[in-house]
């Protein structure tokens, strides 16, 4: 669910991964392998993630709608 929710949020908001990666301080191979689910993001990341959509980081892992 974070994987797809992660490229929604993105993509309604016309950024690219690198673009994203840069707004929160991550690598563009950080997003790449969030929204491919080869890797899981931790808990930081989440935080920053969450603050930057303006959604709970519930909402990114699939615990709220």
């Amino acid at each position: 669910m974070f994987s797809v929710r992660l490229k929604e949020l993105r993509e309604e908001r016309g950024l690219s991964q690198s673009e994203l990666a840069k707004a929160i301080g991550y690598t563009q191979s950080h997003i790449a392998k969030w929204e491919n689910n080869a890797h899981e993001p931790k808990a930081s990341a989440l935080v920053s993630l969450a603050k930057f959509f303006n959604v709970t980081a519930g909402y990114l892992i699939g615990l709220e709608d």
